[in-house]
């Protein structure tokens, strides 16, 4: 079983395709909370909150590298699995020879990875051997300024992140490759659908970005798989509770409708 079999399964399971983005800012935090509340105790509440929901979890890289951060990750991911949720690793790594297959040692960790195609097949190559892991190739990312590059034409009008799905498609050789597609550029995310029938995409930018949730379902799945993100828009959702225990519950609300907002389409 690879990847999108396990999630599929997930999916079915959960009747969701939320992902919960687990990106404990602690800047974000209310005073309320223990200042001292390590980031896989908070992880743990909001799991807790929203597993009934979740068809993955989404912690980003950037918000656990430091001495104590990957001990925190590794506590999350374990507590995901102990609730049968997926876990998605969002690093977007990508590197020549050794550096990549460094990189891709996390995935004995996780069970899917984000990863750039930027220097080519060959950096991407640890990572794709790994059949029964998900990866998720970088397209057309959802912040403002992915146009800068992602927009260019390479030629016959196509543009850049047209041909970066094309040719995630053709490293698909194990099942399992997805694409990254994010939901504030709906016409864009129907187009890449077009030219890639087969890829589940994760799908970016629906909750504190206010992307298209309608166009995030309809193109963001293949044979009903796929994901939709929402991070701060759930995990922060208690930023006005007065308490932790109204703190966490809001999570939970907020990953209960998103599911049902993205189920209208599904």
């Amino acid at each position: 079983m690879g990847f999108f079999d396990d999630l599929a399964a997930r999916i079915e399971a959960t009747d969701s395709v939320v992902s919960v983005g687990l990106d404990p800012d602690p800047d974000r935090l209310p005073e309320f909370l223990d200042s001292d509340l390590p980031r896989w105790a908070f992880n743990r509440r909001v799991i807790d909150a929203t597993h009934e929901h979740a068809a993955c979890y989404k912690p980003n890289a950037a918000f656990y590298e430091d001495p104590d951060g990957w001990r925190a990750l590794r506590e999350t991911v374990a507590y995901a699995h102990g609730k049968g949720v997926p876990v998605l690793l969002d690093a977007k790594r990508g590197d020549i020879g050794n550096t990549a297959r460094q990189y891709a040692k996390i995935l004995d960790d996780v069970d899917a990875i984000t990863v750039n195609p930027y220097l080519g097949r060959d950096a991407l190559e640890p990572f794709l051997a790994r059949e029964e892991k998900g990866i998720i190739v970088l397209a057309r990312t959802s912040n403002p300024g992915a146009t800068d590059f992602q927009n260019l034409d390479v030629g016959n009008g196509k543009h850049l992140y047209e041909y970066v799905a094309q040719r995630a498609a053709d490293w698909n050789e194990n099942d399992n490759v997805g694409l990254v597609v994010g939901a504030t550029a709906p016409e864009e995310l129907e187009e890449v659908r077009e030219l890639v029938p087969d890829l589940p995409f994760l799908v970016p930018g629906v909750g504190a970005q206010g992307g298209d949730a309608e166009a995030a379902v309809e193109y963001g799945l293949a044979d009903g798989v796929g994901l939709v993100n929402s991070s701060r828009g759930i995990i922060f959702a208690g930023e006005d509770a007065t308490n932790e225990s109204d703190y966490f519950a809001a999570a939970g609300d907020a990953a209960k409708r998103l599911k049902r907002r993205l189920n209208e389409y599904r």
